[in-house]
């Protein structure tokens, strides 16, 4: 069936009708402020993250060297051992666990290369071994 005149005319004053509504909601949410991410404040970490930090610091107020990501890395990896012990389907957690303990190793061998002593004194606390 052909179209007639009057049915395009009524499709184009449809879209016509739309793209007004379109430019209306644009203008709207042009006019929501957004607030800065940094607005929060970052929690204090646990107790627990805290005791890690204090042991493995190599200066005071220090939560960034590979020592202490290390250490805090190889605490999540046996809490994930532990769950994937009692949740052996658990496959998203396994993956997650692969990505911890590679991420781990990467530390472990740019210590390893940047001072051989740390990294051995790192490993023997953790009782970490190659």
């Amino acid at each position: 069936m052909p179209r007639t005149k009057t049915s395009k005319t009524k499709a184009a004053t449809k879209f016509s009708k739309n793209t007004k509504v379109t430019k209306e909601k644009r203008t709207k949410k042009s006019a929501v402020k957004v607030t800065p991410k940094d607005a929060n404040p970052v929690p204090a970490p646990s107790e627990e993250k805290q005791e890690i930090i204090a042991q493995f610091q190599v200066k005071l107020g220090d939560t960034g060297s590979p020592e202490v990501q290390v250490a805090l890395l190889t605490k999540r990896i046996e809490k994930l051992v532990i769950h994937l012990k009692t949740n052996p389907s658990d496959n998203h957690s396994r993956r997650g666990l692969l990505g911890i303990v590679s991420k781990r190793r990467r530390l472990l061998n740019y210590l390893e290369k940047k001072d051989d002593k740390r990294y051995k004194e790192v490993a023997g606390k953790l009782g970490l071994g190659k």
